[in-house]
Order: structure tokens, then C-alpha cells, then sequence
């Protein structure tokens, strides 16, 4: 969906009160009540169904917690405002970017959900970094960066999301494995802590909050602003797919092609064949505005079954799947998605193991598989495997025709995925469609988990922000 600009709801009915009795918020204050008038806003606070309906969903189309109130901010300081109200009203608050969560991760029920496309603001643009909103979509900034030959070295497949909610994941993409993730190319934060307050933090400037933000899953603050590495950008993509019978002869080409770092871009998928298989595909990429790449060169030691090369403007090759993920969100189709990350030395079995049981049928949308260098994931909320190479295995599921038989089969499926993978040492990258308690969010942190329950009560001790996650406490409202 596109950002949005905070006039549009200037139509809605906005909140003026809040009753403590009642939890209730009002558009009028009544006389003779206990109701509290909300502080000035610069944006608004609606309470209209469209609103909550909304905000009580997300792309996954599984969970639905309906909050009571939606906050359209004019500003940083609305979000603040927001903040503490809550902390004083015993009030929980998520932020919604572009609504790209699975499961209900960025829902609030009964609490107050704030809607991140009014503050979409690109402030600055150098040949090093760009200082941007949280609810800029990567697709806008790096629009507005190619006009000046920059862009994020690392991108995500879908240009859709907004940068403050990819920074709370992680943000893996093909170059992640020349590059490391989105977190690993941002520089600063500003931020609103979970007991209400607006820090600028970097890794000199309040670390401890800096790393916790970044892929910290909205628990300890609520990004409101960053400063995004840029880097030089190309004209050109040259985009080579490479065909494997077998998904280990895939994998071992991709070992190969990730150990010299020979393209820019590198990843892998599971492509649907008519006897209702898989073919392997291997994806990579090289860049270059003049002088073409050199083809022997980087297909030395790949030996594919087939090979596919073409040319495409830089721009076309990463936004090459947003009019696809729009239209697939139109259909408002369940999407029970699983990302795990599996240690080198345990993908190839797992994955053999896997593919004698997943049918085209049940991966759904898209499946893809590839490897990533471990020493450029840097920052600690996001966990991944020992190890100096893992692979993300990602079954993008979208189930058509609905059918909720089948969502609540491969929910249960992905339980059980993820359960062997935990057993090899794998781990999640946190998007997914699972049932969690807070028993294995402590397991998914392992030794880190004291640190994280730290750095909780620091910045947010009233448990104010994302309740949805469940991390600490089991996430309120149903999930079907």
C-alpha cells in the first residue's frame, strides 16, 4: 500500500478523550466524567472501523487483533506523546509500516497501533548515507538515491516495506552475502524508547540501545528516524539463472560462487516442474555501468544444468517484484510463512529430507535457498547460526484458494520444521507463521536472553511496546 499523507484521514472522527474506567477513547469529553483529555497532537488519533480493521490485520491474513485506537503521527513528538500516555494508562502500542507482517507481529489488540506512513519524509541524501522517516519505503529512497548514483547496498527482495520496520527484523536480501544485512548498514537511530522517551543513538552515542533496536523486534523502542548507508550504484544488472537437477548440486554451486564473492547478488529457489517436483535455480547477479562482466569467469566451477543471462536496468532488477507482492496482497490470501536459517554443515540433509514431503502445492508462493557469510551479520538481536556460512530457507506460502484446513496444516507443518531445525542449530529469522510461547523465545536467544530481558526492563519496564511478538508474555487475541 502507498504512504499515506495524514490529511487523507482529516475526514475520520478524531480522539479527544481517553476513559480510564472504560479503556474506551472518545471523540467527545463528556462533563461530569473521568475522562482525560489527550495531549495536543500535530497529527491525529481515530477510532473509525476502517482504521482498526486495518491495523488489526497484516499480509499474513492469519492473525487478527483489533486495537482501539490508530495514531496518524504529524510528527516524532506525536509518537512520544503516545508513548508515555500509554505507560500511564497501562496501554499497549505497536507500529504498522506497510502492514508486511505474517502473523500478527505488528498488531495491538485493544491497545493503540501506530501507523508509520505519515512519517515518510526522505531528509537527506549524500554520496555516503540518507537520513529518512521510519515509514519511508526502501522503494522511495532508493528511487530518490539512484538520481544521484547511490543506493543501500543491501536490498530486499520487495522495495514495499518501510525502513523503520525492516530495521526491526534484520533485512536480508542477495547481497546480504557481500554486505551483511540492512542493520549492518544503518549508522544511527532516533527512537522512542518504551517509557516515552526521543534518544539519537549510535555505535558511539547510547550503543547499548542502538544494538538492541536493530533487529530488536520492536520491544525496546520505536524507530521514528535513520541514517542508512549508501553506496555507489550501477546502471546495470546482469542477471544469470542457473539450473540444477538436484537441490545439493544447487547449493554446492552457490558454496562455491559465495567463497571467491563473485556476484553482487546471490541467492536460490525452488522452481514448481509439471510432475509436480522442483527444479533448483540459482540466482546471482553482477553489476557494472560500462564494462560488462566477464561470463567464464563467473560461471567457472558452477556447472549447471542450464543457463539463462540477461541484461536489465539496475532499478528493474530490484523492483522487479513489486507489482507481483501488490497483487498478491490485493487477493488478501493467508500467507503461513516459515524463514529459517540453517548452519552450513546441516542444510544439505535437511533440506534433501524436507523436499521428500513439500510438494509445489504446499510451498506456495515462493521457496528459496541461500547461503550467507556469518562474519557480516554484526549485530547481536539477530540471531543466526554458528558457523562461517548459513543458508536462509524461506517457503513463502500463500494459500489459494483459501482454505483454512490447510493454513492450520501448515502452521502445524512449520511447528514441526522449525523444531528440527532448532535441533541441528538452526535458527529463525523472525517473519514467520508460528506458534510461540515466551519459553521458546528465551530458546530462540539462547545466551543471550539475560541481556534481553535486561535491556527490556531499561527501556520499556511497563511492557508498553509490540505486544503482538509474545516474546515476554503470550500475545492477547486470537490467532486462527
Amino acid at each position: 500500500m502507498a504512504q499515506l499523507d495524514r490529511r487523507t484521514f482529516l475526514a475520520g472522527a478524531a480522539v479527544v478523550a481517553f476513559d480510564p474506567v472504560t479503556s474506551h477513547w472518545l471523540t467527545s469529553l463528556p462533563e461530569n466524567t473521568g475522562a482525560i483529555q489527550i495531549p495536543h497532537l500535530d497529527g491525529e488519533l481515530v477510532t473509525d472501523e476502517d482504521a482498526l480493521t486495518e491495523a488489526g490485520t497484516d499480509y499474513g491474513n492469519l492473525a487478527h487483533r483489533r486495537p482501539r485506537a490508530v495514531l496518524r503521527p504529524g510528527s516524532v513528538y506525536d509518537v512520544v506523546t503516545v508513548v508515555r500516555f500509554a505507560n500511564q494508562h497501562g496501554l499497549t502500542v505497536a507500529v504498522r509500516g506497510q502492514g508486511h507482517s505474517t502473523y500478527g507481529q505488528a498488531q495491538a489488540d485493544c491497545g493503540v497501533v501506530i501507523d508509520s506512513r505519515t512519517l515518510a519524509t526522505i531528509r537527506e541524501v549524500t554520496p555516503e548515507y540518507a537520513v529518512v522517516d521510519a515509514g519511508v519505503q526502501w522503494l522511495d529512497l532508493i528511487r530518490t538515491g539512484l538520481t544521484a548514483r547511490v543506493a543501500p547496498p543491501v536490498s530486499t527482495d520487495y522495495l514495499g516495506l518501510s525502513v523503520g520496520g525492516t530495521l526491526s527484523v534484520g533485512g536480508i536480501g542477495g547481497a546480504s552475502q557481500r554486505f551483511g544485512m540492512l542493520v549492518d548498514n544503518t549508522i544511527e537511530l532516533d527512537v522512542v524508547t518504551g517509557d516515552g522517551r526521543l534518544v539519537t543513538c549510535s555505535a558511539d552515542r547510547e550503543p547499548e540501545l542502538f544494538e538492541a533496536v536493530l533487529g530488536g523486534l520492536g520491544q525496546f523502542a520505536v524507530i521514528v528516524r535513520a541514517k542508512v548507508r549508501l553506496v555507489a550504484a550501477p546502471t546495470m544488472a546482469r542477471i544469470y539463472t542457473l539450473t540444477y537437477p538436484q537441490v545439493t548440486d544447487l547449493t554446492a554451486a552457490q558454496r562455491t560462487a559465495l567463497a571467491d564473492g563473485r556476484f553482487d547478488y546471490l541467492e536460490g529457489q525452488f522452481v514448481p516442474t509439471d510432475d509436480d517436483g522442483f527444479t533448483f535455480v540459482l540466482e546471482a547477479g553482477a553489476w557494472f555501468t560500462t564494462e560488462p562482466p566477464d561470463d567464464d569467469a563467473l560461471l567457472a566451477g558452477l556447472a549447471p544444468a542450464g543457463i539463462d543471462v540477461v541484461d536489465m536496468p539496475y532499478f528493474e532488477w530490484l523492483n522487479r517484484l513489486y507489482e507481483e507482492v501488490e497483487q498478491i496482497e490485493a487477493l488478501r490470501l493467508s500467507g503461513p510463512w516459515l524463514n529459517v536459517f540453517l548452519p552450513d554443515a546441516a542444510t544439505d540433509e535437511l533440506v534433501t529430507e524436507l523436499l521428500t514431503t513439500l510438494t509445489p502445492a504446499d510451498a506456495g508462493g515462493v521457496a528459496l535457498l541461500y547461503p550467507t557469510n556469518r562474519s557480516l551479520i554484526t549485530r547481536p538481536q539477530v540471531m543466526v547460526p554458528e558457523g562461517p556460512v548459513f543458508f536462509l530457507l524461506a517457503l513463502l506460502r500463500a494459500v489459494s484458494p483459501p482454505d483454512d484446513a490447510d493454513v492450520v496444516r501448515l502452521i502445524a507443518d512449520n511447528d514441526a520444521l522449525y523444531a528440527r531445525v532448532r535441533a541441528v542449530g538452526g535458527t529463525q529469522y523472525p517473519v514467520n507463521a508460528l506458534h510461540l510461547t515466551p519459553a521458546d523465545w528465551r530458546a530462540h536467544y539462547g545466551d543471550r536472553w539475560p541481556a534481553v530481558r535486561h535491556t527490556k526492563d531499561r527501556y520499556d519496564p511497563r511492557r508498553v511496546l509490540t505486544p503482538g511478538q509474545g516474546i515476554f508474555e503470550e500475545a492477547r487475541g486470537t490467532a486462527r
